[in-house]
Parts: C-alpha cells; structure tokens; sequence
C-alpha cells in the first residue's frame, strides 16, 4: 500500500467522507437537537476554515517554501476548494434546520452577506472543472476566483468578529485569517522590493 497522500478527486472524496462521518458522530452523541446542531456548526465552521486557508495559502507557501508537501498543496488546491465547498455545504444544512427549529429569524444583512458568500462558493465549484474553466476564459476565471476568495475571507472575518468577545477560538480564528492575509501579501511584494534592491 503507498504510503502518499490521497490526491485529485480521491481527496475530495475522503473529505467529504470524514466531514459527513465527523458530522453524523456528533449529532448521534450530541442528539439532533438545537445543541447537536450548534456542534456541528462549529465543528463544520473548523474544518471549512482549514481548508480555505489552504486554498487561500497554497500558492503562496509553495513560493515561499518549494518542497514535496507545498507542491502537494498546490497541486492539490482546487481539489481543497472544492473539498472547502463540501465541508461549507455540511455546515449550511446545519443552519437551516437550526433556523427551522429556532423561534427567532435571521439578521437580514447576515443572510445577504452569507447567502452571496455562498453563491461565490458555487460559482467557484462550477468553475473547477477543465471545461466550465475553459468556457468561462481565463482572464474572467481569474477575477472570479480572486473575487470569490478574498470575499470569503472577509465573510470568515466577519462571523468570528461577532463572536470573538465571547469566544477565544474565534479570536484565534481572526489572528489565523489576518496573518494568512498579511504573508500573502508580503510574499506579494517581497520578488519587488528584491528586484529594486538589484
């Protein structure tokens, strides 16, 4: 048996497999109740996090660091996106059956800012294939993806923002998005202030 790690569609497979499994174990231990849901809320809110940072990452560290294990995230990076959607998808399904069982309704801006970070989602999914890319043109891919990631990005910001008071993770999670944020764009600029400095 090899012992490389699971790579391509495989990837997204075994993913979505232990994210589905993950989420089922808690509400069997949880019960599928308003409690059990929250659970898999923040658990799905995790996992989903990971891996868009390595999505929003990978390009990055691969420059910065070129060894086996970055050229696998790299090359790996639309099967991670794709892998982030299911994980996003798990996690959707959470909040509305917890909004059906709610009493309450949902802040109008929050499912205006959430409902068009998950139409980015869709649309980048849509587009991860090689002939949805390729119909779409690369100029217009790459804007959308760029558009679509960075506004995810600022949607995770913001859902932690309103916790982070109450909640040391979610502080954590803001200092993870900022720091991904800030070494991207340093390792942006770091291949000019180079050529300036020669």
């Amino acid at each position: 048996m090899s012992g490389n790690p699971p790579q391509g569609w495989s990837l997204v497979a075994w993913i979505a497999l232990v994210v589905g499994a993950g989420a089922a174990a808690i509400l069997a231990w949880q019960g599928v109740g308003q409690e059990g849901l929250r659970h898999v809320l923040r658990a799905t809110a995790r996992t989903s996090l990971l891996l868009f940072l390595g999505v929003f990452l990978a390009s990055t560290v691969r420059s910065r660091w070129p060894n086996r294990a970055t050229e696998w995230l790299f090359d790996n990076r639309r099967y991670l996106g794709v892998s982030f959607a299911t994980s996003h998808t798990v996690h959707f399904a959470a909040i509305l059956a917890l909004t059906r069982m709610s009493a309450g309704h949902p802040d109008p801006v929050v499912l205006l800012l959430g409902g068009l970070g998950y139409l980015f989602i869709l649309a980048m999914v849509a587009t991860s294939f090689d002939a949805t890319a390729a119909l779409l043109g690369a100029r217009r891919w790459k804007r959308l993806h760029t558009a679509g990631i960075f506004y995810v990005w600022t949607v995770f910001v913001l859902t932690y923002l309103g916790n982070a008071a109450k909640d040391p993770k979610a502080a954590a999670s803001i200092f993870l998005l900022l720091g991904a944020l800030a070494f991207r764009l340093a390792q942006r600029r770091a291949p000019h202030a180079h050529a300036t400095a020669h």
